[in-house]
């Protein structure tokens, strides 16, 4: 038996005793890990394919190891410029056993000693005994002219197509990007395929902006080209 699951955006074939590296999960070796994000499961002969998930198949797993990747150069030179950058960036991973594909919609149970429930990316869970209840999502607003603080595009830069790379990656408010370092910046840059968007337009200063209650910087432009201050 094994199945197909979903998790940090990547895809794994996994089965029983199965080692896996994944994109960072919180959490401390010996935790036990879910993986509800099942995309197939197959049984001998017999497959079944979700649409996208299968809702009563949970792939267990138990964290071996956190560990990070090698190391990424990011360099960056401007013709004529006199401008250049070098950047260096690991991703953070996680090492995780596969213990068990658990069908019927059976959750696995808790493990002795194991640390308090830790919240983990979009797809998984720490399981404690039960499985964890994914918290809801709460609509983040700001008094910034009464804007929604999810409204991803009111930050100049962020396109349609960005914008779903973002919210697919779990980026889904201000407060997500406003909160980036230098190094997650360069990781999503990596990730999302942004290349030097983030930086080169200033998405973590603009969010910072939006919440203070700065008007967005793309109305700010559009104010002054039409009242000929850049001319």
């Amino acid at each position: 038996m094994f199945a197909v699951i979903k998790t940090g955006g990547k895809q794994f074939r996994v089965a029983a005793n199965d080692r896996i590296t994944v994109a960072k999960i919180e959490g401390n070796p010996g935790d036990t890990v879910a993986f509800g994000s099942v995309l197939m499961l197959t049984d001998g002969e017999k497959s079944t394919i979700g649409a996208p998930f299968l809702g009563d198949i949970t792939v267990a797993g138990e964290i071996v190891e956190q560990a990070r990747g090698e190391k990424v150069i990011a360099f960056k030179k401007r013709r004529r410029q006199n401008s250049k950058r070098k950047r260096g960036f690991r991703a953070e991973l996680t090492v995780v056993r596969i213990t068990d594909i658990l069908t019927g919609g059976k959750k696995p149970e808790m493990k002795k000693g194991e640390a308090a429930p830790v919240a983990l990316k979009a797809g998984s869970e720490t399981v404690k005994g039960k499985a964890a209840a994914k918290p809801a999502k709460a609509k983040t607003e700001t008094k910034a002219e009464g804007l929604d603080a999810s409204n991803l595009s009111l930050i100049s830069g962020v396109g349609p197509t960005i914008e779903k790379k973002l919210r697919a990656a779990g980026i889904t408010s201000w407060n997500d990007i406003a909160a980036w370092t230098e190094a997650d910046v360069a990781k999503w840059d990596e990730e999302l395929k942004l290349r030097g968007r983030a930086t080169r337009e200033e998405w973590v200063e603009q969010a910072k902006e939006l919440l203070a209650g700065k008007p967005p910087r793309a109305k700010a432009d559009q104010a002054e080209l039409a009242s000929g201050e850049d001319y």
